[in-house]
């Protein structure tokens, strides 16, 4: 048996997110690293615009998707058409979205549960559902699934947010069993704190919740991690192209940090 390598030549990926940020990283390495890639988001201009971005190697097709992950009938209807219409199968699903914003749990209303779930959780659910036959038939599977360091221990005003990523991670953890014996592995990574929107949000709502100033802040965030500086999102795309790879064969249910060390647990 030829060993396997660190490619995806030939395969086809659907990356959730993919506009900016970690999302947007993870498309550009897989497609470097020969895959054809569909960027699914809600933004039709800046889905095009990073389509005309990514690098093709081997001349591959990339496509978008425009939908709002936490629209579920809007997300299964468009799903349905585009695999119907294109007869694609899909050898890699990449669940990455926004998280919910920031807040006590105690004060949160019922509705941003509601919505939290169906942006991450549901919309998890349809994409698997989705493209899970395909899988089957292309005898290859990988779901990876970007997720917090929250997983392993809950962070500070994301209250919302720390409910639906464990909630996540069971989920993932519970279908990686199912899943197994197919040959279809399912994994997270848990990024800590890296370079995105996401991050800026969270650091400028801390500010302005504590009065300490936005330098401040980002020092106390700094001195949390043991490697003294913010991740990149090229770093979290690196550990995607590795689990969906060949390589990453034997690698099933785990949820693994990229936080520079910054969680204790172990």
């Amino acid at each position: 048996m030829p060993a396997p390598e660190l490619s995806l030549s030939g395969m086809r990926a659907l990356v959730c997110g993919s506009t900016q940020g970690i999302g947007r990283a993870i498309a550009f390495v897989f497609a470097r690293a020969g895959a054809e890639v569909t960027l699914l988001a809600r933004n039709p201009e800046r889905l095009e615009q990073v389509r005309r971005e990514l690098p093709t190697p081997e001349q591959q097709q990339h496509r978008i998707l425009v939908v709002d992950m936490a629209q579920t009938e809007q997300l299964q209807r468009v799903l349905k058409e585009h695999l119907q219409q294109s007869g694609l199968a899909y050898h890699i699903l990449v669940h990455n979205t926004g998280g919910p914003p920031p807040g006590r749990l105690s004060e949160a209303p019922l509705d941003a549960f509601e919505h939290a779930f169906r942006q991450h959780l549901w919309s998890a659910h349809v994409l698997m559902q989705a493209l899970l036959p395909g899988m089957r038939q292309l005898g290859y599977g990988r779901i990876v699934n970007i997720l917090s360091t929250s997983v392993r221990q809950p962070i500070e005003g994301l209250g919302v947010s720390n409910t639906v990523r464990a909630a996540m991670a069971s989920w993932a953890k519970t279908l990686s069993v199912e899943l197994a014996p197919m040959g279809i592995t399912v994994n997270n990574i848990l990024p800590g704190s890296i370079q995105t929107q996401r991050l800026e949000s969270l650091w400028r709502y801390q500010a302005e919740q504590t009065g300490v100033p936005l330098e401040s802040i980002l020092e106390q965030t700094l001195q949390q991690i043991p490697m003294r500086r913010i991740g990149q999102p090229e770093e979290i795309a690196a550990l995607a192209l590795f689990l969906a790879s060949p390589l990453a064969g034997y690698i099933t249910g785990v949820s693994i940090p990229v936080d520079g060390g910054r969680t204790r647990c172990l």
